[in-house]
């Protein structure tokens, strides 16, 4: 009886393991695994982003994900490789720039039916990205560009408030400059090797304006807004009122003279207010929204630069990775996100914790509400291209070598052979 109920007891126990093995293999084999290649994890603090997807992975239990992760540079060719050999990431971290080529490509995916297929609301999105009427990215974080001020070179020049439009700017920029003192009013990094001072402290002045370099999607720089800016800036430069080298000088110069007390005025990225307290703890400096032309009053564009997300037309689990796209999309992981990273969400229901903390994130705050995010190259065909197209141009211009109305002419004609 004994050896009977002892040879019952292992065929039960045997069968309850290979049920239990079987479960386990059952559960395991129903998990997906998506990659996500992007350059965010690398500028956030250790482990933040990694935690934020471990807890994606909790509420989604049949999920995995598996981060590529690298410098933003490395990022960019391995997504440029992936999209030519149809191995792209699930997920994938975009920069505005890439869009248009990679959805030419086929390489990203229109996102509405997915949309569609949850009831996501797209009004809760900052600024989708479009080609045709098509949703291929979102800005999960967005870093904008007002304009940074140094409060004891106005305080010195007695200028009593940040300047509103571009004749006040125009004054503060004189009263700024002292050559003798190499210190001047503004400064304007237009070098070749990396045009994007057309985007940043060119184009600026028009979407302050709340005009455009565009209609209908096309070219349109021949515009009077395009060609008002154009002659502003000429002004400024004909004046002496920026800071020399200008054609050689890169965005990181810019911020170093800042720094060094040189400048009175330059438009920035808010990733840079850190940086700026770090390099020099004297520097009293505070933001302002960008002056918009004389007599507008409607709500100014802001430039800025975004880690934007899409996913892959080849993967073959778009619901999954659109639930991690959805996710890192909602108010409060948003939120969380941006606060980590010292930028501002891609949800307009989110809101960064720093804004309470931090005087200077609370003011960039206000202004990003008042304003809107305008980065018309986000989305053009290769847009590095065409900033370095129509830099040519502006030099020109500022040598004195044609008019505004020529620039304009010129880089119109240019930009139109690209499109």
């Amino acid at each position: 009886m004994k050896k009977c109920f002892l040879i019952l007891a292992i065929g039960v126990l045997s069968l309850t393991v290979l049920w239990a093995g079987g479960k386990s293999d059952t559960k395991q084999s129903d998990v997906v695994t998506i990659e996500f290649i992007q350059w965010w994890e690398p500028e956030l603090p250790a482990g933040s982003f990694r935690a934020i997807i471990d807890e994606f992975e909790a509420q989604n239990p049949g999920i995995k994900v598996k981060l590529i992760s690298g410098p933003y540079s490395n990022t960019r060719d391995q997504i440029v490789t992936g999209a030519a050999t149809g191995t792209l990431s699930d997920v994938v971290g975009l920069d505005g720039a890439w869009v248009n080529d990679l959805a030419k490509q086929g390489a990203i995916t229109a996102m509405d039916s997915l949309m569609a297929s949850t009831n996501f609301d797209p009004n809760q999105v900052a600024a989708i990205i479009k080609l045709d009427g098509k949703s291929y990215m979102f800005p999960v974080a967005s870093f904008v560009y007002p304009i940074f001020i140094n409060m004891d070179h106005f305080s010195a020049a007695g200028i009593a408030n940040p300047p509103q439009n571009r004749s006040e700017f125009l004054q503060a920029a004189r009263k700024l400059t002292d050559p003798s003192k190499n210190q001047y009013g503004w400064v304007l990094p237009l070098s070749l090797q990396t045009p994007n001072g057309v985007q940043n402290d060119i184009m600026s002045w028009v979407w302050a304006a709340g005009k455009s370099m565009l209609k209908n999607g096309r070219p349109d720089l021949t515009n009077s807004a395009v060609i008002d800016a154009l002659k502003f800036v000429e002004t400024l430069y004909k004046e002496n009122l920026i800071s020399p080298g200008t054609f050689a000088k890169q965005e990181q110069d810019k911020v170093e003279e800042f720094v060094n007390g040189r400048i009175g005025m330059t438009i920035s990225s808010l990733a840079h207010i850190n940086m700026i307290r770090e390099r020099n703890p004297n520097l009293k400096f505070t933001i302002s929204a960008l002056p918009a032309a004389d007599g507008y009053t409607g709500r100014r564009g802001l430039p800025y630069a975004a880690w934007g997300i899409g996913i892959s037309e080849k993967s073959t689990h778009k619901a999954e990775a659109w639930k991690l796209v959805a996710y890192l999309m909602s108010p409060e992981v948003n939120s969380r996100l941006v606060s980590i990273a010292h930028a501002f969400p891609g949800n307009v229901n989110a809101k960064p914790d720093f804004v309470e903390s931090d005087e200077l994130y609370a003011k960039a705050f206000e202004i990003f509400k008042s304003g809107y995010l305008a980065n018309e190259f986000t989305g053009l065909p290769v847009a590095e291209e065409l900033m370095r197209m129509f830099d040519e141009e502006i030099q020109l211009m500022l040598e004195g070598k044609q008019t505004a109305e020529q620039a304009a002419a010129a880089a119109q004609k240019k930009w139109e052979a690209v499109f």
